[in-house]
């Protein structure tokens, strides 16, 4: 069998059996055919289950003399991984090449946080007299004060908000279901929201549950998400490299800072490991860093 028959069956494997999203599913095939291209430009025109470990290693190697930066190597090799995990499973493989392969050595980068400060910004800078103004300043508040995942906000439906229970449900990676809580300047400006702008919004075949939808009554784009956001920095002053995951970031940084118990933190982020919901505790402790440095009589040397 050629390579694009076994990533053909290795892309529906991760939507039907793991449920990743289209743009993870994109990604994981991505890298698969990289090494496929590789190989093929080296003239080893060899099936899945003929590569070694030393073909992985040539891999890498071609990779770094491409100028790709050793966390996208990371990312790429996390993909073939995975590609022969799935080969093993489907007893195409008994050994799999990658399972010793060293990957990059990368530190854990911090993400870029806002402050509360410019969370208030960037909300003063929606211009409330313009048609869709109650649904982007809810789409902020929601963001922000859930921490949720732009694919996430996206997937939100009207039945998922609990306005009397203050929780929202919400739909996570692998199609896992969590319940987090709401504050109530998101709840309000949800509630505005369904009575203003989305209950004169018709909403097109197959959306009418959609919390969040466009002009024409269909769901939001990523992209619309990005511009918004970009465009409401812009307007506010906010210099920083701005997404919509830097408002999640800044929902679990704030949270630590306030002191919150970092489990709490966990279950609302939906992380499936707490070592990922470490990284908040060593922005925290930059935070607190930086203000000794700045307002300590004896820290700024």
């Amino acid at each position: 069998m050629s390579w694009d028959t076994w990533i053909r069956g290795f892309t529906d494997y991760l939507r039907l059996e793991r449920s990743l999203s289209d743009h993870s599913i994109s990604a994981y095939s991505g890298d698969v055919e990289k090494l496929a291209s590789y190989l093929s430009e080296e003239g080893r025109r060899i099936p899945p289950q003929e590569v070694r470990q030393a073909e992985l290693i040539g891999f890498l190697h071609w990779l770094h003399s491409l100028g790709i930066g050793e966390r996208t190597q990371a990312r790429i090799i996390s993909g073939v991984r995975a590609f022969f995990k799935y080969l093993i499973m489907e007893d195409v493989i008994r050994n799999d090449p990658s399972l010793t392969l060293d990957s990059p050595r990368i530190g854990r980068k911090l993400p870029d946080v806002l402050s509360v400060h410019e969370i208030g910004q960037m909300i003063a800078a929606i211009d409330m007299s313009k048609p869709q103004s109650q649904r982007n300043r809810a789409i902020i508040e929601t963001l922000y004060g859930c921490g949720l995942r732009v694919s996430e906000l996206l997937q939100l439906k009207v039945s998922d908000v609990f306005q009397k229970e203050e929780y929202i449900k919400v739909t996570g990676k692998g199609m896992k279901q969590r319940f987090v809580p709401v504050g109530r300047e998101a709840l309000k400006h949800i509630g505005l929201y369904l009575q203003g702008s989305r209950n004169q919004t018709p909403a097109a075949r197959g959306f009418e549950d959609h919390l969040f939808l466009n002009r024409r009554g269909r769901a939001l784009s990523r992209e619309m998400i990005f511009i918004m956001i970009r465009e409401l920095c812009r307007s506010a002053g906010i210099k920083k490299k701005v997404s919509p995951h830097t408002l999640r970031h800044s929902f679990a940084t704030h949270l630590v800072e306030g002191g919150a118990d970092l489990r709490a933190v966990q279950d609302m982020l939906g992380h499936e490991s707490i070592t990922t919901t470490e990284i908040y505790t060593h922005l925290s402790r930059e935070y607190l860093r930086e203000n000794l440095l700045s307002f300590h009589p004896r820290g700024r040397g």
